[in-house]
């Protein structure tokens, strides 16, 4: 494992004031902004794309973590790196196998990180042929589409799994992580915690943030 990092996921933002809310996710001390992006179809819900997250760009330094939930999402990637991101996370499931190596080859060719997440029902072992191309690997502990969903504990022998793989790079868990199930998904070997209400819900963003640092360490 390295480094502990926080991810507030600006799905838990206000739409309103999206700029704001990250220039005070960087106040608070987070390591990197997580950034949705659905499409309606690869997940029940729409959020945002390329252009918010471009115009979110002027607003903060962060890291921009940038997990696309949409059919097909090498159609998009030059899209993404023109808006600023930093890592650009596709879901195993979103598109056919023969066209994830040329996307994360495409990624780390634009000097960005590459991932690949997997849905709860996505058994961890479908992201293996392509660890050494990933420098993260996203599991999901809800089903993907919406905020405020309750912790999976029961994907985190995934976490392991990836581990006992001896994969070397960052893994993040995303969903339902709190301070009361943060420890589990670092024990379990996860180094990288979305979190959305946790944070955004908190009357003291850096606080809840240190919190969850410290509860993960």
């Amino acid at each position: 494992m390295g480094k502990i990092l926080i991810a507030p996921s600006m799905l838990s933002g206000d739409f309103g004031r999206l700029g704001e809310d990250a220039a005070r996710m960087e106040r608070a001390g987070a390591d990197w902004l997580h950034l949705d992006v659905m499409d309606g179809q690869f997940v029940p819900n729409i959020t945002f794309g390329a252009p918010v997250i471009r115009a979110l760009r002027a607003h903060t330094t962060l890291f921009f973590d940038v997990h696309l939930m949409i059919d097909r999402p090498e159609r998009y990637l030059e899209d993404f790196f023109a808006a600023g991101a930093d890592l650009i996370t596709m879901h195993v499931e979103s598109t056919q196998p023969q066209h994830i190596a040329p996307a994360l080859a495409k990624i780390r060719a634009a000097g960005k990180k590459a991932a690949l997440g997997v849905k709860p029902g996505t058994p961890v072992a479908c992201v293996v042929p392509w660890l050494p191309q990933l420098d993260m690997v996203l599991v999901m502990t809800v089903e993907p589409g919406f905020g405020g969903q309750a912790f999976m504990a029961d994907m985190l022998p995934k976490v392991a799994a990836l581990r006992a793989q001896g994969f070397a790079g960052i893994v993040q868990v995303d969903g339902g992580i709190s301070g009361t199930t943060i420890a589990a998904a670092a024990a379990a070997g996860a180094d990288c915690f979305v979190a959305g209400s946790a944070v955004f819900g908190a009357d003291d963003p850096a606080q809840a943030i240190a919190a969850l640092r410290q509860n993960a360490a």
